[in-house]
């Protein structure tokens, strides 16, 4: 996938301009020309390219996992006071259940269990 390097471009842009006196949007517009001056293209030997094309880069991304929300892995980072995921206040004994899979307790209100992470529905 083609992608722009707008960080590098930026550097380069700033290192060689002095720019005390503007705002933000006359600097952006003055990038923007900047980026769209035409350059020797070091590849082909007299002929030119939008300096853009500089800043232009091919890299692989590696594919984003999806999140399956019928599979819940506790990773124990968020649990509450009582132990129980997803409630603030501590439970009476009425507003509790117990885990199918493993027996722990759980509010009523729980989808996944915070011991197991076993569907609770």
């Amino acid at each position: 996938m083609k992608v722009f390097n707008g960080k590098t471009a930026a550097d380069d842009y700033m290192s060689s301009h002095t720019l005390t006196f503007s705002t933000p949007e006359l600097t952006l517009t003055r990038f923007s020309f900047w980026l769209g001056d035409m350059v020797p293209d070091t590849k082909n030997p007299g002929q030119q390219m939008p300096r853009l094309m500089n800043f232009i880069e091919e890299k692989d991304f590696a594919p984003t996992p999806l999140v399956d929300d019928d599979t819940f892995v506790p990773t124990g980072a968020m649990k509450t006071i009582g132990g129980l995921y997803g409630s603030v206040n501590v439970p009476t004994e009425t507003s509790s259940k117990y885990c199918q899979e493993c027996g722990s307790k759980l509010s009523l209100v729980a989808k996944f269990c915070t011991e197991c992470g076993a569907n609770q529905d």
